[in-house]
């Protein structure tokens, strides 16, 4: 497995990200993975490690490139200093629903246009901040994702916000996977019920489900993390992964999750993929 530093144009300026390539000849399917609220780091990076050792070419943008060079945040502490967080939630702040819809283009359409990928369409995977971009991706270039999963993602499906990512679902055409945790007020389970009613009634195969879990569990730098919860989610979003555009049969993904030290914990509610639209769903990051 190769890293890659490279560059991406977008109309705001360039955007470095990491490139994380399987070791073999290729072609593979592409991944866009989007980091949570703290942005691209080595535990990301590592994440993306592992979704290409399972054969598919992981693209890691810089969600924060507008701010320059940043001082990468440590998880472990930011959100209990004062200056930390208002700097994190600044970075946040500035990522309009305009210059995601903006970026994210741009990033699919370096990850599509690499010579190491194959397909006219990705998977999108991501945590916290990064699950509600994958889904607005999905919904805003719906011909260029086949597959979206959200882990933890927090305002996905938000009744009085004019830009929740329910609100495109009539415009999703890929398989969508959202793994919620029961203790996360910024997903609930009316949001999620609010999130499967707009997919059901737009014909989109999808599972939203909850684990027994805090907000973060699938990130190993997070004061959160759940090594049992976030085995649990890799065997379920796993199990459908290349039905439809998955790697290539010589890097196949293994049958054990990467990262199982644990017995995974079970979904404490679940609502199965619907027979409408595509048959796959994208790995999620493993950690080691």
């Amino acid at each position: 497995m190769a890293r890659v530093d490279v560059r991406i144009g977008s109309p705001d300026g360039i955007c470095p990200a990491s490139l994380h390539v399987p070791d073999g000849a290729g072609p593979w399917p592409g991944v866009l993975l989007f980091p949570d609220a703290g942005g691209p780091r080595e535990t990301m990076r590592v994440m993306a490690d592992r979704i290409a050792e399972m054969g598919y070419v992981t693209l890691v943008p810089d969600l924060y490139y507008r701010e320059g060079e940043w001082a990468p945040f440590d998880m472990a502490t930011v959100f209990g200093d004062p200056d930390e967080r208002g700097r994190l939630f600044g970075y946040m702040g500035g990522l309009t629903q305009e210059r995601i819809v903006s970026d994210t283009g741009a990033y699919l359409d370096f990850l599509l246009a690499r010579p190491e990928v194959t397909g006219t369409a990705a998977g999108t995977t991501g945590y916290c901040m990064g699950g509600r971009l994958s889904l607005i991706t999905a919904g805003a270039h719906p011909d260029r994702v086949a597959a979206a999963a959200s882990f933890h993602g927090g305002r996905i499906a938000v009744e009085d916000d004019p830009q929740s990512p329910h609100l495109a679902a009539h415009r999703i055409t890929a398989t969508v996977y959202v793994a919620g945790a029961e203790d996360d007020g910024s997903f609930t389970p009316a949001q999620a019920d609010l999130l499967d009613t707009a997919l059901t009634e737009a014909g989109v195969r999808h599972t939203v489900e909850f684990y027994p879990a805090q907000h973060g569990f699938a990130v190993p730098d997070n004061p959160t993390y759940d090594a049992s919860a976030e085995s649990g989610t890799g065997r379920r979003s796993r199990r459908s992964t290349a039905r439809r555009c998955g790697p290539d049969p010589r890097h196949a993904a293994p049958t054990r999750p990467p990262c199982a030290r644990s017995r995974p914990a079970r979904p404490t509610s679940c609502r199965p993929p619907r027979r409408e639209g595509r048959a796959w769903a994208p790995p999620r990051a493993a950690s080691r």
